[in-house]
């Protein structure tokens, strides 16, 4: 796995241009990061820290408790991503955080701690779309120009095109994304969320494929019958790992099939996949095929920043701040339902 040094684009102890602090709040992780954007604009990930919600085994995140723990772990949190990146919170230039879409209860943890810090040291606040920051971190993690991206997590499955101006929607789940197929089957089968990396080497034991619901209409995707189908099979007592080996490839089976199309459409020669399920490796041969086909170039997040991260959060905050993007702290309610084709792009041109 590569460290953070490995993206860094500014000599080591530079701190020209704009350092922010990012918090992430929309779900399990409450994560904070510091990214420096350096004198020539090339991003250092100075640090970035989290730490993640744990459900009991058999059940999800329940928005009251995990806002609990983000409350409770705020400050240390902070404190070691300051200690971490070597950076007092004097050279703070500014604030950033996850004004939606997430949790209700998750969000207002984190924007209760950025006004906080914002008021205090009187520095701008500058709210984040959690959704387009998956996209953004990963666009600057890999290069690539103008892709046309699968965002895949336990809050997103979506494939979107930068047009005019917004992040546009080609397709999306029609009813629970990819993410909490997963998470919601591990959970009947007594695990705990998120259940994506255990999910994955529970398929990787098996090539027992049972024939499963695949429900795709145009670029748009549903999985709540594949869900359904699925817990049906673990109540007559089916092997694990073939279920889970056979939801694997039904389910990225239906998104490489969207994906293909929507590629074709757009005309896009790059294909980025984001989010806490890109990490999975059998997706990401799916896709690679995929763009192999079409003579397009495939493009994913490090594994290090697929999930929930400050890093994202801060780096878009940076990105925003300096095409003029800042609120004020009395307009700075949380948005739990904020689409990324809501929002202005205004620091790419288009």
């Amino acid at each position: 796995m590569k460290s953070l040094e490995t993206f860094t684009g500014e000599p080591e102890g530079s701190r020209l241009g704009v350092t922010c602090l990012g918090i992430e709040s929309t779900a399990h992780t409450f994560g904070v990061s510091i990214i420096s954007s350096g004198g020539s604009g090339k991003p250092e990930i100075l640090s970035d820290i989290r730490r993640i919600y744990q459900p009991e085994k058999g059940k999800g995140i329940h928005p009251r408790e995990a806002s609990r723990h983000h409350a409770k772990v705020a400050a240390p949190t902070i404190y070691e991503a300051l200690k971490k990146a070597k950076t007092p919170i004097e050279d703070i230039d500014i604030i950033s955080f996850s004004q939606g879409p997430g949790l209700g209860p998750c969000l207002r943890v984190g924007a209760v701690v950025a006004r906080s810090i914002s008021a205090y040291y009187h520095l701008p606040l500058v709210p984040v779309n959690h959704a387009v920051a998956h996209i953004e971190l990963a666009a600057m993690l890999t290069g690539v120009s103008d892709p046309l991206v699968l965002l895949v997590s336990g809050g997103h499955t979506v494939i979107t095109s930068l047009t005019s101006g917004r992040w546009r929607v080609f397709g999306e789940t029609l009813d629970i994304t990819v993410g909490q197929l997963i998470d919601q089957f591990g959970r009947t089968a007594g695990f705990s969320s998120p259940f994506g990396k255990t999910f994955e080497e529970y398929a990787k034991k098996s090539q027992n494929f049972i024939d499963l619901p695949y429900t795709i209409k145009g670029n748009d995707v549903s999985f709540s019958g594949l869900l359904t189908a699925s817990k049906r099979l673990l109540h007559d007592k089916k092997n694990l790992e073939d279920i889970c080996f056979s939801i694997q490839e039904t389910g990225f089976a239906m998104l490489a099939e969207a994906v293909e199309r929507a590629l074709v459409f757009a005309e896009k020669d790059e294909l980025l996949l984001v989010g806490g399920v890109a990490a999975n490796i059998r997706l990401r041969n799916m896709l690679q095929k995929v763009c192999k086909i079409h003579e397009s170039k495939f493009f994913s997040i490090p594994k290090l920043f697929s999930g929930d991260c400050g890093a994202q959060i801060s780096w878009n905050g940076i990105q925003a701040f300096k095409s003029g993007v800042t609120l004020d702290i009395s307009n700075s309610s949380v948005k739990p339902s904020w689409r990324l084709d809501e929002v202005d792009i205004k620091w790419r041109s288009n």
